[in-house]
């Protein structure tokens, strides 16, 4: 897949991730400072992908039980993973 790869790294080149500096932290220890917007850097992230053509896709993950030990019970997940 090293197409694709580039692709990513392509994206990854052209995010600046200095723009989605908009976050001001509220720690004790960094009162006032900028950092990174996790929603913001996403969508950044999100819009350059879609640029390259690329689309949101889900793929339910069927995780297999069998190397379980006999006395561990899985969490039920309540919205299914992806």
């Amino acid at each position: 897949y090293l197409s694709l790869l580039a692709e990513v790294k392509s994206v990854i080149n052209v995010v600046n991730a200095e723009t989605c500096k908009t976050k001001v932290s509220k720690e004790k220890t960094m009162t006032g400072k900028l950092l990174f917007n996790p929603v913001a850097l996403n969508n950044e992230f999100k819009r350059c992908f879609i640029s390259h053509g690329w689309t949101n896709q889900k793929v339910s993950c069927n995780y297999p039980t069998t190397f379980y030990t006999r006395d561990y019970t899985p969490r039920d997940l309540n919205r299914g993973a992806f």
